[in-house]
């Protein structure tokens, strides 16, 4: 009887989804993308260490929500806004993308990169907490993009799942988590990150009225289409 061995998981602080020459070949196929104000955002993000998507999940946000024909954005989470560039590009000059941050300094630079990128009208940004501006704007979304503090993940998808549109999206970054949600024993960023995200991504794929996949570039994008039926 042929033994079957059983995959050996590394440290879970160096899980990689993906491969890096196969994320660095990736890139490479779009580097057509570049725009200079793309380029000064990413720069800053390495000089300040600050983490945002990177260029791959950013066109397949773009690519994500030119597929539904997206007007409506809500970001749980916007950063300085660098996937909001991405989602204004989709939106169209009719669309509208809402961002949410607890920081005034990041709505100041996202306004500026984003005017400058001739996607400035497109956008509004609300400093707070992004339950509570979310809360308190009306309507339903085409997508909502959860990128906030781990620990706050499930309380995100309880509020997002009843306001996306039949045919709508929920997003969701980092939800492999640097691979901790897949080994038994990890060194957690903070207390019960991994945790909330294990749960939101099992509540996400319980769920009958979406259907879930996760795409495995850079920390793991889930994707949750609300059915139409």
């Amino acid at each position: 009887m042929t033994e079957i061995l059983q995959p050996t998981i590394p440290n879970p602080g160096v899980i990689v989804p993906v491969n890096p020459a196969i994320e660095d070949y990736m890139r490479k196929l779009v580097d057509n993308t570049d725009h200079p104000v793309l380029l000064e955002m990413e720069t800053l993000a390495k000089q300040k260490s600050f983490p945002i998507i990177n260029r791959l999940v950013g066109i397949f946000l773009e690519t994500q929500a030119k597929m539904i024909g997206a007007k409506r954005v809500f970001e749980f989470g916007s950063g300085y806004g660098y996937s909001a560039f991405w989602f204004a590009r989709a939106v169209g000059v009719d669309g509208q993308v809402i961002c949410s941050d607890g920081k005034n300094d990041n709505k100041i630079l996202a306004e500026k990169y984003l005017a400058k990128a001739g996607l400035g009208d497109r956008m509004t940004f609300d400093v707070g907490i992004a339950q509570d501006i979310f809360n308190q704007t009306n309507g339903e979304f085409d997508i909502c993009y959860n990128d906030v503090d781990k620990g706050d993940y499930p309380e995100v998808w309880r509020l997002a799942r009843n306001r996306i549109r039949p045919g709508g999206l929920y997003i969701a970054d980092n939800v492999l988590w640097h691979g901790r949600v897949a080994v038994e024993t990890y060194t957690d960023i903070e207390l019960g990150w991994t945790e909330a995200i294990v749960e939101h991504n099992q509540l996400i794929f319980n769920d009958p009225e979406f259907e879930a996949f996760i795409n495995p570039t850079r920390d793991g994008v889930l994707v949750a289409r609300r059915k139409m039926d």
